[in-house]
Parts: structure tokens; C-alpha cells; sequence
């Protein structure tokens, strides 16, 4: 990996990484770069503003070449407190190393190791704030935030592990390690300490030491969380719990986890999601569906889109027609678009395919053929054309049981896209389909290109088509007359108490941390439910039976509810 891609992570810009690498993009012609270039690369005008920026003050500096440029520092910010996941990675051996090879050789594994876990930070937007050795330091949270920071940190920690574990440098006969500490939690950020070349951006508060701490619990290549972080994507992926752990400079036990790698799609999915919890305030939009449901038993396809702000209840809604429908004869399809394979192209339709065929990790090609064959064969008698094509989508290598593919890659995409199609075609020939495809905001442009034949399709299939993005998109297909738009608003203040008082079983909160949750969560149900939660599991509240009240400790005066103590929560 080059220097580029730690400079586009330092400044927010990981997304594009893929842009400037395949256009080959290196510093020498990076300082070249104009803004007709950066607009041929797909940068939209914010980020434009932000690379011309960067490149005036790196052609400022004349005393670093290329090769040991460092990434800018983000622009100078107010120290402010937030929430941060932090991630610490320390190279294993690396004393050891340093006895064994020369200086020179020892800065190149250096440089070998931080440009690769560097990359996949940048990968998951997170923010290289040092390098420090053997040692690199990486927010996720600031300068820029997500709302899945947490679940971006695990993922570029167990890419980084990957990305470790893949290298040995020449002088070696075996491969770099790292270990890798995760921990989130409140700090103060954005304070400038040091000067000059050693002024750095300072996190203030336990969260960069439990991270650091938790690194040194952690097996060569393995992933080791805190229980902020396991909060927060728990059911995300697959852990393995350590129990208490003694930490240096801890008076008390800690809890820790260990990563092991992703959840199941489905499961991910539904946990990221909320839709395990009860759905309020919906009975118009799901009487909608229900009405769609029947208009498709009778043979008349149709699609529902269904669009909000994040957290609006979209996928609790059409989990619920799920739910409604569970004792009817139908066929259940769910395509998830996902944010990190927003350029892989059909990612959902192979994930769908994958875990229909039930394909797992460890199958061999053979076992991996042979459960795609039973798959296809319960819908087409043909596996001729079907057969190749799919399993070229689902990268399995099939040479010694089919004929190559004989087309152009342009034909291919067009016949495998067919294929699909009619596999749908003859499943919805059986029974009725609810086929529900989740996050089209993220959707990459095949998959798109797919979606639009299947919704040109539908009138003629028995197949009910659920849609959920956010209001910002808007598909090419929405005004036909065979698909209904339902915009889905902010639940009311009573919806709102209906989701705290389920979430607390009934019981009370005081009126004030009633009044603070529903003030900040503007009728989100997924926040309303996510803050209620973080309210029962504080310190502030006292249960006292039918109700919570506030703890003494926390607060004595009205001054201190309506100034203080919620500032910690909220």
C-alpha cells in the first residue's frame, strides 16, 4: 500500500481510497492533481475542497519526500466531548524483531505493518491518530462520526489482523502479528498537545487506556473488545466472553470479549436493526402491506417502498408483514445491502444465494458445487446455463464439472441477471413471494440494475416487493403504477412513552428523564429505544418498585436535573 492511502484516511477521505489507487494515484502526481481530475474521480465538491487544500499545504513542505510524507492532521477543532471507539494494535515480537535484523530491515516490516492495518482503517473511515512503532492508535468517531462506529472499528480490527497475518517480509520465515484492544467510551477530544512535527490531537478520558490494556490480553491476530464496545455490536458478530479480567491500573475487574468474526447475515442484520423489538405506532402502514399481500395472492405483483430517516422503524416494519404472514404458504427473500460493499457488485444477491445454498466457510469446491446444484435444481431442470453462471457469481471454481463460460463479460452479466430472474420467476410459479430487499441506500449498481428488471417483472408475478432507503434516494421505477411509496414520519410523544414503558416493564421513569429522552430522540423509535437503555443501565436511576427515581447521589437540587447530571447519558 502506498502513502496515499494513509494521507486520504487522515483526511476523512478512506471512502475514495479505491478511486485514486485504480487511477494510480500516487503522491508525485497527487500534487498535480486539478479540480477537473478530482471531479473525473467521482469526488463531489466538499471533498474536492478538502484534497485542493491538502495539496497546497503538502507543496508547502519541501523537507519531506514523498515516501515519508506523513497524512495532514485534520483542521484544528474545539476540544468537545463525545463519545470515540478506540482502537489500539501492537505488532507481536517486535523486540525480538529488532534484535534479530538490521535498522534498515526493521523499517521496512515497520513500514510493511503500518501501511497494512493503516488501509483497512482508512477502509472502514476510521482515523490513524499515531503511529508509534510498533504500535498504532486509530479512532473511530472523530473528526468524522458514523452511527456504527463501534461495528466499523471491529471490522477494520479483525482486517487489520487479516492484513498482518498475510505478510512476511523478506528477511522472515514467518508471518508479522498483531494484537488488537478495542474500547469505547465518553472523552474530551481535539485538544493540540506538543509542537511542531510532535504535535498531535489529544483524547482525554479511560477509553485509549482500556484499549491499550485490552491489546496486551489478546492472542497473536485476535480481536479483544470492552463492554462498551460489546454494547454496541453485540449480536453483529461472533464473540467468545473472557469473563473478568485484572487490568494494570484498574481497581476492579473488567469484563472482556474476543471477536471471533461476523454474525450470520440475517442475524446481523436483525440486531443492527432493531427488529426484534415490539412495533408501535405502524398499524396504517402494515394494513397496507397486509392489503398488498392480498392483491399478490391473486396473482398481481406489486412493490412497496418504504422510506425515512434512520432509526424510523423502516425494517421493524417489514418485519412485522414477516411476522403476520409466518402461518401462510409463501417463499421468504431477504437482500441486504450493506455500506462496506457498496462497489461489490450483487454482493446482496450472492450473500442471499450463499445462505440459501447453506455454502459455509470450510466446504470444499465440490461440497460447495453440489449444495448450489440442489439450490437451483429446486426451481430449474436445467443446471446447463444456470449452473456455470451462478457459480461464477459465487466465485466457486467449477472447470472439472462444467464447460467454460463462452461470453463476453458484458453477456455474462446480462445472462446472469437473466438466470436470476427466472429463478424467481419459478419459485413465484409455486407459491406467492415476499421478497424484501433492506437498505437500498447502499445498493451497488448491478444489484440495482437487477432490482429494476425484477420491478419491470412484477406485474405479471406473484411476488410482493418491499423496499427500504432513506428519503435521500429516489429509484428511476418509483413512480409506476405497480409500486406504493410510504414515507414513514416520527412516531408522537405517546408512541414514544408506549416504547419506555415496554422497555422498563411498565414501570415509571421521573418526568424529567421522560421529557430529556423524548426531547433528544425526536420520535425515533430505535433511538428512543437505544437511549432508554442507556438510562436503565446508568447509575442515575434508583428502582423503587413500581417506578425509577433518581439517585440521590446524582442529583439533590433542580438545578442539577435540568443542568447536570444528564449530560453524562445525553
Amino acid at each position: 500500500m502506498s502513502d496515499i492511502t494513509a494521507w486520504l484516511a487522515r483526511l476523512g477521505l478512506g471512502k475514495y481510497i479505491e478511486a485514486f489507487t485504480a487511477n494510480e494515484v500516487d503522491f508525485d502526481a497527487l500534487r498535480h492533481l486539478t479540480e477537473e481530475n478530482l471531479r473525473e474521480l467521482g469526488l463531489p465538491v466538499g471533498p474536492r475542497r478538502k484534497v485542493l487544500a491538502a495539496i497546497a499545504a503538502l507543496n508547502t513542505d519541501t523537507l519531506s519526500p514523498p515516501s515519508s510524507v506523513s497524512a495532514p492532521a485534520p483542521p484544528r477543532h474545539e476540544a468537545e466531548r463525545r463519545q470515540l471507539t478506540v482502537m489500539f494494535i501492537d505488532l507481536v515480537g517486535s523486540t525480538e524483531l529488532s534484535q534479530r535484523l538490521d535498522p534498515e530491515e526493521m523499517r521496512d516490516v515497520f513500514h510493511a505493518y503500518q501501511s497494512a492495518v493503516s488501509a483497512e482503517i482508512a477502509r472502514y473511515e476510521g482515523y490513524v491518530a499515531k503511529f508509534m512503532g510498533d504500535g498504532v492508535l486509530a479512532y473511530f468517531g472523530w473528526p468524522s462520526a458514523h452511527e456504527d462506529d463501534a461495528e466499523r472499528a471491529v471490522r477494520a480490527g479483525l482486517a487489520a489482523a487479516t492484513a498482518t497475518a498475510s505478510l512476511t517480509p523478506g528477511s522472515l520465515d514467518q508471518p508479522l502479528a498483531a494484537r488488537i484492544g478495542i474500547a469505547t467510551g465518553l472523552v474530551v477530544v481535539g485538544d493540540l498537545i506538543g509542537e511542531g512535527s510532535a504535535q498531535e490531537q489529544a483524547v482525554v478520558g479511560e477509553t485509549p487506556n482500556l484499549a491499550a490494556r485490552l491489546q496486551a490480553l489478546a492472542e497473536p491476530n485476535a480481536v479483544v473488545i470492552a463492554g462498551g464496545t460489546h454494547r454496541l455490536v453485540i449480536g453483529l458478530f461472533e464473540l467468545i466472553e473472557l469473563g473478568l479480567q485484572e487490568l494494570k491500573g484498574y481497581a476492579t475487574a473488567v469484563p472482556a470479549w474476543r471477536v471471533i468474526g461476523e454474525a450470520d447475515t440475517e442475524g446481523r442484520f436483525d440486531a443492527s436493526h432493531g427488529v426484534s423489538t415490539p412495533l408501535v405506532g405502524r398499524s396504517k402502514e402494515l394494513d397496507l402491506l397486509l392489503q398488498c399481500w392480498q392483491q399478490v395472492r391473486t396473482g398481481s405483483g406489486h412493490a412497496v417502498v418504504l422510506s425515512g430517516e434512520p432509526g424510523i422503524g423502516k425494517s421493524r416494519l417489514a418485519a412485522a408483514l414477516e411476522e403476520r404472514l409466518r402461518a401462510e404458504p409463501h417463499a421468504r427473500l431477504r437482500y441486504f445491502c450493506s455500506p462496506y460493499h457498496t462497489n461489490s457488485a450483487l454482493y446482496p444477491v450472492i450473500e442471499q444465494l450463499s445462505r440459501a445454498a447453506g455454502l459455509r466457510l470450510g466446504d470444499s469446491t465440490s461440497a460447495k458445487l453440489d449444495k448450489l446444484e440442489a439450490l437451483v435444481l429446486q426451481s430449474a431442470p436445467d443446471l446447463s446455463e444456470a449452473g456455470p453462471l451462478l457459480a461464477s457469481l459465487l466465485s466457486i471454481d467449477f472447470a472439472n464439472r462444467y464447460s467454460p463460460i463462452q461470453l463476453t463479460p458484458q453477456a455474462q452479466k446480462a445472462r446472469t441477471l437473466g438466470v436470476l430472474i427466472e429463478q424467481l420467476e419459478r419459485i413465484a410459479a409455486r407459491q406467492p413471494v415476499l421478497l424484501v430487499v433492506e437498505d437500498m441506500h447502499w445498493i451497488d449498481q448491478t444489484t440495482s440494475e437487477w432490482l429494476a428488471l425484477l420491478v419491470e417483472r412484477l406485474p405479471d408475478l406473484p411476488v410482493l416487493l418491499v423496499v427500504t432507503f432513506r428519503p435521500e434516494v429516489h429509484p428511476p421505477w418509483l413512480k409506476q403504477s405497480h409500486v406504493t411509496a410510504v414515507s414513514l414520519a416520527s412516531l408522537g410523544r405517546d408512541e414514544g412513552e408506549a416504547i419506555i414503558r415496554r422497555l422498563t416493564g411498565g414501570r415509571s421513569l421521573p418526568s424529567e428523564v421522560t421529557n430529556h429522552i423524548l426531547a433528544k430522540t425526536e420520535g425515533i423509535p430505535l433511538f428512543v429505544e437505544e437511549l432508554t437503555k442507556t438510562v436503565l443501565e446508568s447509575d442515575f436511576l434508583v428502582d423503587a418498585g413500581d417506578h425509577y427515581q433518581l439517585s440521590r447521589a446524582t442529583c439533590s437540587t433542580d438545578e442539577d436535573v435540568n443542568g447536570g447530571w444528564y449530560c453524562e447519558v445525553f
